[in-house]
């Protein structure tokens, strides 16, 4: 369920490359869908939805559902957990407006899978660089709480905290949206 006064963009231009952070269920991928959706409208260019996510579960693909229910026909889903930097080539080559959501997901994927994070992250910001049209990423703000406990964890919140570090020293606008609440960091 989206509230009404949820994050909404009200300037429709959408730069080549924003990052939306923010804590789960703040608001963040309703904001980046806001101003994809009003840049397409505004150009005649699609919008495509490069998710991450897996339905590990009933509850996950649940989730899965209702973004995509809330989104609607005029995107285009592409399910990429692993392969993120091939996955927005291929979807930005056309110049549509493309949304990743989210890389704490693909960060987690990634370690699941034993793969090297530092290398699938400096594919992903290479490719970047090779996109047409506007990208817009999603990310969570993770290292606002306390010290996790175990090796595992730490080891994934400061691999978010560098990516997120990263993207957003390339980002044109980076957002931090909390409580349904946009605060433009940059941009």
């Amino acid at each position: 369920m989206v509230l009404p006064g949820a994050a909404r963009s009200k300037d429709v231009s959408a730069p080549p490359l924003t990052l939306v952070l923010g804590g789960a269920r703040s608001g963040k991928s309703a904001y980046a869908e806001s101003f994809i959706e009003d840049h397409a409208a505004r150009t005649g260019g699609g919008c495509v939805y490069l998710a991450t996510a897996e339905a590990g579960d009933d509850e996950m693909a649940a989730r899965i559902a209702a973004h995509r229910a809330r989104r609607g026909s005029r995107w285009t889903t592409i399910e990429e957990p692993v392969a993120l930097a091939d996955a927005l080539e291929r979807a930005g080559r056309g110049g549509d407006a493309v949304l990743v959501d989210c890389l704490t997901l693909w960060l987690a994927n990634l370690m699941a899978r034993g793969r090297d994070v530092d290398g699938e992250s400096r594919r992903l910001a290479a490719a970047l660089s090779r996109i047409a049209g506007p990208v817009a990423l999603i990310a969570n703000e993770v290292g606002l709480g306390i010290v996790p406990d175990n090796a595992e964890a730490r080891a994934f919140r400061d691999h978010a905290g560098r990516l997120n570090q990263a993207l957003a020293a390339r980002a044109d606008r980076v957002v931090l949206v909390a409580a349904g609440l946009p605060l433009v960091l940059k941009g």
